[in-house]
């Protein structure tokens, strides 16, 4: 169904007021959950295609470097979850024109974002690798891997910025169309740019490639980075987006900028924590070994199915709470809330049982290396610990972050990968070694929800207020 408003066609507004909560949650979910999904097969065949190689350097350097590619994709998710919690309620507020300034503000936000991070990374390259724990062997290698994504910052932000400003939208199914454009153009174009040649099965055909390695993975990543781009602008300039990139509309007044910022920066600061987490733990494994970071970097890999479903989970329901808040129909926004959470913990625990039963198989398809496997094997058991209930805690903070709850959020951000994972991982490395980094996250993972469900208890009272005077009138 459409809804019609001063000459603006506004989509889905049965999603988002009437149609029952799972169905509302399926709707907008579901198309998440795939597109994040297909970024994990991704990310799995990125390591996959450099992992055959069969050169543990190689693989290290990518993993070592995912941190510091990270710091874009924070950049992205200022103005993509800024901007998608602030349009959500601005639908749900009927301030339409807000809507399209808010999106305005992003796109070019984003792109004079891009190129300013692109710069810094190249120029200030050698002493982040060195921070991140490269080691000679991994030196060169991280670093052609990031100066080709240097070279495509705008790309990365705006990719990861306009997916989520369209699934804020209600457009939930051309944000995963988008996404799984641009994740299989990166497949597809993987082999042919890392490796040095291959056979196809059955046909024998012998095909010759690239052969650059990790640069190669890189530069799939931005050639998939900019299909994505190009799908989304296909559907913004489309009669039924209310997001708009007209220069006419872009400003940072009348608190846009104030707007997107205020979440947007919160749920930035979960990606940078994310990163200077994961670089604080690669300088820790690399005091063990090479094999320690590659055995990381593959568990990490594969624990992404886990937690990529349950974010696409979380993720999906964002608009619609953001909308509800909006309207402030807190019955709804509760109920989409009890619903996503029951659907993140059988969906983690159903994935951690099968992970737990092949966990060998799994990380043998990244590496043929014994050592590393025995490694990854490990580390992939320790991280699923926390697989049934972590999805808990992304629903409370994309929940949080769509409501506008800045400060919870913030909270959020800083203790999952912040106040309580770097304090827990660098004293139980004091504790227990190497066994002691690896159980980290996992323990951490779990205080975190702990910690959310306790902050939504709180914010549980002013909902209780404010649905009583809304009776009252």
């Amino acid at each position: 169904m459409y809804f019609r408003y001063n000459n603006y066609m506004i989509k889905n507004i049965d999603v988002f007021e009437r149609d029952p909560v799972p169905k509302a949650v399926f709707k907008l979910a579901l198309p998440t959950v795939l597109s994040m999904i297909v970024s994990v097969f991704y990310n799995m065949v990125d390591t996959f295609f450099v992992g055959k190689t069969n050169d543990p350097n190689q693989v290290a350097a990518v993993s070592v470097a995912t941190p510091v590619f990270l710091f874009l994709m924070a950049a992205g998710n200022i103005f993509g979850m800024g901007g998608s919690s602030f349009l959500s309620r601005a639908l749900g507020e009927k301030q339409y024109d807000k809507v399209k300034r808010i999106s305005a503000f992003c796109f070019y936000a984003g792109i004079i974002t891009g190129i300013v991070g692109g710069i810094l990374m190249e120029v200030f390259m050698t002493p982040i690798l060195h921070a991140v724990g490269t080691s000679e062997n991994t030196f060169g290698f991280a670093h052609t891997y990031l100066s080709w994504i240097a070279l495509g910052g705008p790309a990365v932000v705006l990719s990861f910025a306009y997916g989520n400003l369209i699934r804020g939208e209600g457009s939930a199914q051309n944000a995963m169309a988008g996404m799984m454009a641009g994740t299989i153009a990166n497949i597809v174009l993987d082999p042919f740019f890392i490796l040095k040649g291959f056979t196809v099965p059955i046909l024998n055909w012998n095909i010759p490639c690239l052969g650059m390695g990790v640069g190669g993975a890189a530069v799939a990543t931005l050639i998939g980075n900019l299909v994505s781009i190009a799908v989304f602008m296909a559907h913004v300039c489309s009669k039924n987006s209310v997001l708009t990139i007209n220069p006419r509309y872009f400003s940072a007044r009348g608190g846009i900028f104030k707007g997107v910022l205020v979440i947007g920066l919160p749920a930035s600061i979960t990606n940078v924590l994310m990163s200077l987490s994961n670089i604080v733990m690669n300088k820790l494994l690399v005091s063990y070994s090479d094999i320690a970071v590659a055995g990381m970097g593959i568990a990490m890999k594969a624990n992404m199915l886990v937690i990529f479903v349950q974010l696409g989970l979380a993720a999906g329901i964002q608009p619609l709470v953001g909308y509800n808040y909006g309207a402030r129909n807190f019955k709804r926004l509760k109920a989409v809330m009890r619903f996503a959470m029951l659907c993140v913990v059988v969906a983690g625990s159903v994935l951690t049982a099968v992970y737990f039963v092949s966990t060998r198989n799994i990380v043998s398809i990244f590496i043929r290396d014994e050592a590393v496997i025995d490694m990854g094997v490990k580390m992939l058991r320790a991280l699923m610990l926390s697989g049934p209930f972590i999805g808990i805690m992304f629903v409370f903070n994309f929940s949080f972050q769509a409501m506008g709850k800045a400060l919870a959020s913030l909270m959020l951000a800083v203790s999952r990968q912040g106040f309580i994972f770097l304090p827990m991982i660098l004293a139980m490395r004091v504790i227990f070694g190497l066994d002691g980094v690896i159980f980290a996250q996992p323990v951490a993972d779990l205080c975190s929800v702990f910690m959310a469900f306790c902050m939504f208890l709180s914010m549980n009272k002013g909902f209780k207020k404010l649905e009583a005077e809304a009776t009252q009138a």
